[in-house]
């Protein structure tokens, strides 16, 4: 298998291939806490004890993936059309679909930022 050479980062520094520079990694960092600034927290956002015993329930209900192809136990309950603070959707089991955590975490959460985006 060929290996690709390393690359030149904007911030001057080589960079083995399939690697990130010290400088991307930190630009990621702080994005992210710009960003957790200003978000609520998961309690403000509806995620408090009636929504984990709703989990619950709905996960022993639903115990797997939801994701096509995937056999794994579901640890996350996913809502299928972003509630966005919407408190009927939020609440909506029909809306709710369990799914594993690398689905909730990568799949899903690509989805939902391209569709944010024009």
């Amino acid at each position: 298998m060929p290996i690709a050479p390393p690359r030149l980062c904007s911030c001057g520094n080589i960079v083995p291939s399939g690697e990130r520079c010290a400088c991307q990694i930190a630009g990621d960092r702080a994005r992210k806490a710009r960003h957790d600034r200003n978000r609520p927290s998961s309690r403000e956002r509806g995620y408090n004890h009636l929504w984990r015993k709703a989990r619950e329930d709905y996960l022993a209900t639903h115990p797997h993936c939801n994701h096509p192809g995937c056999y794994v136990a579901a640890s996350h309950v996913d809502h299928i059309i972003p509630h966005r603070g919407d408190d009927r959707l939020f609440w909506d089991r029909s809306n709710w679909q369990g799914l594993c955590a690398h689905h909730h975490n990568s799949t899903k959460q690509r989805l939902e930022r391209q569709a944010v985006q024009p």
